[in-house]
C-alpha cells in the first residue's frame, strides 16, 4: 500500500508540471482570457489527466511514479491492459479517491489487495522484481 502512494505522490507533482505547463500555454495563447470557470479550459484539464495516466498505462503499464516504485497495472491474465480499462479505471478512480479514498483503502479489506478501481476495471497492480 505505501508503494502505491508513494507512486500516487511522485505521478501528482509530474502531473502537477505538465497541467502547469499547459496553463501557461494556454493563458499565452488566449492573451490571460482562461478562466478556471470556462468549460473548455476545464475539459483541456481533464482531458490532459486522463492523457498522462492512459499513455503510460497503455505503453509499459507504468507511469514514471510507478516505474520508480516497482508497480505495473496490466490485466488480470498478465497482458497490457485495454483503452476501454484504462478508461474506466481513469473514471472510477476520481470518485474513489474523492471521496476520502475510501476506493483506495477497499484495498485493505479486500482479499486480492486491490483497490475499489482495479477491481471494477479488471486490472490488478504487480509489484515488479529488483533488476
Amino acid at each position: 500500500m505505501l508503494r502505491r502512494l508513494a507512486a500516487m505522490f511522485y505521478d501528482a507533482l509530474l502531473l502537477v508540471a505538465v497541467l502547469l505547463i499547459a496553463v501557461a500555454l494556454a493563458l499565452l495563447l488566449s492573451n490571460g482570457s482562461f478562466t478556471y470557470h470556462d468549460p473548455f479550459f476545464r475539459t483541456l484539464m481533464f482531458l490532459l489527466c486522463f492523457i498522462f495516466y492512459a499513455w503510460f498505462w497503455l505503453h509499459g503499464g507504468q507511469t514514471l511514479g510507478m516505474s520508480t516504485w516497482r508497480v505495473r497495472v496490466q490485466r488480470r491474465d498478465g497482458g497490457p491492459i485495454t483503452l476501454w480499462q484504462a478508461v474506466l479505471r481513469f473514471m472510477l478512480a476520481i470518485p474513489c479517491l474523492a471521496l476520502g479514498g475510501l476506493g483506495f483503502f477497499w484495498m485493505l479489506l479486500d482479499r486480492d489487495r486491490q483497490t475499489l478501481y482495479d477491481r471494477l476495471s479488471h486490472t490488478v497492480m504487480v509489484v515488479l522484481p529488483k533488476k
